[in-house]
C-alpha cells in the first residue's frame, strides 16, 4: 500500500505522518491489515530489534477511589466485583515484584488507586521501592499513584523511581465524557511535573471509550507532543457495573491499526501492549508484538490477564526475545513461571453474555 509505504518511510526517518495520513491509516480495510503490520514491524524492529520488554504491576492499594472515570472498575459508585484492600506493606509488595523480576520482567510498576497520594503515601511508596530494591537491585520502578501534589515527583526520584505513569488515556476535547472528578489538564500536568522532576515519563491512551477516529489521532498527537518515554495502548475492559459496560466496539484488526498509527506517531519510543490485549485482540496478540515493543506480564489491576507462561511462549513462538535474556526459556511445569500478585475479582464480560 502506498500510505503504509508513505508512513513506514517516514517513521524511519523520526518523522510523523500527518493527521490526514493517520486518519487514514485507522480507515484502511481489514483486507490491507497484513500491510499495516509489515510497515510497522519496520520500524519496530529499526529501533527495537527483536526485543521485548516485560512489565508486571503490583498493585499497591485497591478499589474505593473516590473518581468517577467510567472506563474503570474501582471508580466511584462501581458496581464491579474487584478485590478491594488498602496498602500493601513493602514487604508484600516486594514479594509480588520479586516474582515477576524472576520470569523477565524488567520493570516493576506500583499502582495504587484513588486521585492522589498524600504525603504520607509518597512514604509509604518510598519504603516499598527500598524493599523492592533489596531483592532486585536492578529493576526499574514505576509509579502510577494518580494526580501528583508540588513537589512529590521529586520525592519519588529521590526514592528511587525510574519513572511515572499517568495516561491521557483519551482526547483532550472529549475527556469530560469519560470524567467529572478531575480534567485532561490535571493529567497533562502530572505528566509534566514527573518529567521536569527526572523521572522517565509514562503516558498512553485507552482504545474502546466510544472515541471517533479523529479522537484517537488527537490524542496520539497529544502524547507524541507530551514526549513520554514510553506509551500503554489499553483496549478497553467492559466490566459490569461500569457506565461502559456494553462498549464492544473494538475489532482485533482495528486494535492493530491503532497499534500501528500509534506506532507511526511514535516511531521511536517503547509502546507497550497493554490492558485488555487479550480478550480483543484474541488470536492475532502475537501480530501485535510485531508492531508493540513491551507487554504486561500476566494479571492487571483488578482483572486476571494472560497466564505468564502463555505470554513467553508467545514471545518466543512469534520469534522475539525478551530484553535483558538471551533467549525466551520455559519452565518444566508452566504453571511455575510466575506467583501472580493477589487475582482481582472483577471480570470484563464477553459480548452478549
Amino acid at each position: 500500500m502506498l500510505l503504509v509505504d508513505t508512513l513506514t518511510e517516514k517513521a524511519l526517518r523520526r518523522e510523523p505522518p500527518t493527521r490526514e495520513e493517520a486518519l487514514a491509516l485507522l480507515r484502511t480495510s481489514d483486507d490491507d491489515i497484513m500491510d499495516v503490520v509489515a510497515g510497522a514491524s519496520r520500524v519496530r524492529r529499526r529501533y527495537f530489534g527483536r526485543r521485548v520488554k516485560l512489565n508486571f504491576l503490583v498493585n499497591l492499594k485497591s478499589g474505593l477511589c473516590p473518581e468517577d472515570c467510567s472506563y474503570c472498575s474501582q471508580r466511584l459508585g462501581s458496581g464491579a466485583d474487584v478485590l478491594t484492600y488498602k496498602w500493601l506493606r513493602p514487604e508484600e509488595a516486594a514479594r509480588a515484584a520479586a516474582a515477576g523480576v524472576a520470569a523477565g520482567a524488567k520493570r516493576v510498576c506500583l499502582v495504587a488507586s484513588g486521585r492522589g497520594p498524600t504525603d504520607r503515601d509518597i512514604a509509604r511508596v518510598s519504603d516499598t521501592i527500598a524493599a523492592i530494591r533489596a531483592d532486585s537491585p536492578d529493576v526499574e520502578v514505576c509509579a502510577c499513584l494518580g494526580l501528583l501534589s508540588e513537589g512529590q515527583a521529586e520525592l519519588l526520584c529521590d526514592a528511587g523511581a525510574d519513572a511515572y505513569n499517568h495516561n491521557l488515556n483519551t482526547a483532550g476535547d472529549r475527556y469530560a465524557d469519560i470524567c467529572s472528578t478531575h480534567t485532561y489538564t490535571d493529567r497533562v500536568e502530572t505528566v509534566e511535573q514527573a518529567k521536569s522532576a527526572g523521572l522517565s515519563p509514562c503516558s498512553g491512551l485507552i482504545a474502546g471509550l466510544g472515541e471517533s477516529p479523529e479522537d484517537l489521532v488527537d490524542v496520539a498527537f497529544s502524547l507524541r507532543a507530551l514526549d513520554p518515554d514510553s506509551v500503554p495502548v489499553n483496549f478497553l475492559m467492559p466490566f459490569k457495573g461500569t457506565p461502559l459496560a456494553n462498549e464492544w466496539a473494538l475489532t482485533p484488526q482495528h486494535c492493530l491499526r491503532i497499534l500501528a498509527m500509534v506506532r507511526f506517531v511514535c516511531p521511536d519510543v517503547e509502546v507497550r501492549l497493554a490492558g485488555g490485549r487479550e480478550i480483543h485482540l484474541r488470536g492475532l496478540q502475537p501480530l501485535a508484538l510485531h508492531i508493540a515493543n513491551s507487554i504486561f506480564l500476566g494479571d492487571y489491576l483488578t482483572s486476571e490477564g494472560q497466564p505468564g507462561a502463555a505470554d513467553l511462549e508467545m514471545i518466543r513462538d512469534a520469534g522475539f526475545v525478551v530484553e535483558g535474556m538471551a533467549e525466551v526459556t520455559m519452565p518444566e511445569h508452566r504453571d511455575d513461571v510466575v506467583a501472580v500478585r493477589r487475582r482481582g475479582a472483577g471480570t470484563a464480560l464477553p459480548p452478549n453474555a
